[in-house]
């Protein structure tokens, strides 16, 4: 490979570890708790389920979940938290305030009292997969990288179809605590659920070069019986 070659592909290289870094950090949307199905689809790349799916949200709770969530998307940051506060008192059985909680003190740069509201998320509901993985962004941001994979890995006992908690997953192992195969391997996860191309597929190409792991082979199509 030439030095000019070699340049552009660290150019790539450093592009896509920007941008999925980036994509890692990035909060998940407010939390919206609606009546939940007792069959609900898994929740699609980048948003959260509030509620479990065995309970179901009060008419009141979600008028007033829906008021805060507005608060929040506006930017009346203040208004939203003593909003979701409340809420928290009044549906304790709900993960969802302190989910949103969580983002708004991290957005703030208030990283204690983050963690707090999301360890408060999970232990109302061990199984939301958002709380974990929202739980796990902020713990990265405190430097605590390995709970923060801890978290992420929780996540995905929660829910194994939950992409963001694959994506943020691979990146703390890769970058923070030197484990490129599984990076590699969470990645590729993160990439089938999600579909997504670049930047994520500029990561794995590089990790399969430094792993020595190649692209797996597609299958060969299956023979009908009796050919």
């Amino acid at each position: 490979m030439s030095s000019r070659t070699s340049s552009k592909a660290h150019r790539a290289l450093a592009v896509a570890l920007a941008a999925l870094l980036a994509n890692a950090c990035a909060s998940a949307p407010p939390v919206t708790p609606a009546p939940a199905p007792q069959h609900a689809a898994a929740p699609a790349p980048d948003t959260v389920a509030a509620l479990p799916a065995a309970v179901e949200a009060p008419p009141q709770a979600v008028g007033e979940f829906d008021h805060a969530v507005g608060l929040m998307r506006a930017g009346n940051q203040a208004e939203a938290e003593a909003q979701f506060q409340r809420l928290a008192i009044a549906y304790p059985a709900f993960a969802g305030p302190d989910i949103n909680l969580g983002i708004l003190y991290r957005k703030d740069g208030r990283l204690n009292e983050s963690e707090a509201a999301l360890k408060a998320a999970t232990a109302r509901n061990s199984t939301s997969a958002a709380a974990w993985n929202e739980l796990g962004v902020t713990l990265r941001l405190r430097g605590e990288f390995k709970d923060a994979a801890a978290a992420y890995e929780h996540a995905i006992a929660a829910d194994a179809n939950f992409a963001p908690a694959h994506r943020n997953l691979g990146v703390v192992l890769d970058l923070y605590l030197q484990d490129p195969e599984r990076a590699l391997t969470e990645l590729e996860r993160y990439q089938e659920l999600s579909g997504e191309e670049k930047p994520v597929s500029v990561w794995i190409a590089e990790l399969r070069q430094r792993t020595g792991k190649k692209k797996p082979a597609n299958p060969p199509p299956s023979t009908p019986p009796g050919e």
